[in-house]
């Protein structure tokens, strides 16, 4: 009976195999599938790497005609829209430029309306004092040189100033007033003016010869 049992135990069961050899063989099937899948990831990243590469080919052989058309297009409309730009700003320019000559007195007027009031309140006193005349047209005269001096306007001095012809016109020459006098300006027939230091009427006066 013991010889049997040992018979038995050395008798291999058909179709069975160890545990040591069914482990390491599915091991080694592991790593057949993992080798087999790098390969496959490899061969992917491959394929992307040459679509990459033909697509930086197309772009570096594109057509020179169509790229030239290209940049034609966009200046063509960067050309129109300046020159739009610019249409707009000539006929704004044009429009305040008849403004200004149409209403560019207008400034002048506004300074000068308080004092035609004035002389309007005037007319209409019924004094007779002339002292108080005198006195009231001395202010509307004050009153008005103000208004032309917020304009620019200003009187040109000729108080014992040396003839100027950059100020000056001579209508007239003094002899006999001394070497003091010569080349003075002796008497102011008509009053000159600046605007804006502009001389836009020269102050004529009589010259000491």
């Amino acid at each position: 009976m013991a010889e049997k049992e040992e018979e038995k135990k050395n008798i291999k069961v058909e179709g069975q195999e160890p545990e040591a050899t069914q482990s390491s063989e599915k091991k080694a099937e592991e790593k057949t599938e993992e080798k087999a899948e790098g390969k496959t990831n490899e061969k992917a990243d491959a394929e992307k790497a040459d679509a990459k590469d033909a697509e930086k080919k197309e772009e570096k052989q594109e057509d020179p005609l169509e790229k030239a058309n290209k940049e034609i297009a966009d200046l063509k409309d960067k050309y129109l829209r300046t020159l739009a730009e610019f249409d707009n700003y000539k006929k704004r320019t044009l429009k305040e430029k008849a403004e200004l000559i149409l209403n560019g007195s207008e400034k002048t007027v506004k300074a000068v309306l308080p004092v035609l009031d004035d002389f309007e309140r005037a007319l209409k006193d019924k004094s007779e004092d002339p002292k108080a005349i005198k006195d009231g047209v001395q202010m509307i005269f004050n009153k008005f040189v103000k208004a032309l001096e917020s304009l620019g306007v200003k009187k040109i001095d000729t108080d014992n100033k040396d003839f100027d012809t950059d100020f000056h016109e001579a209508v007239a020459m003094v002899p006999g007033m001394g070497d003091e006098k010569k080349g003075k300006v002796i008497d102011c027939v008509q009053t000159g003016y600046t605007l804006n230091d502009k001389v836009i009427r020269h102050a004529k006066v009589a010259v000491g010869q």
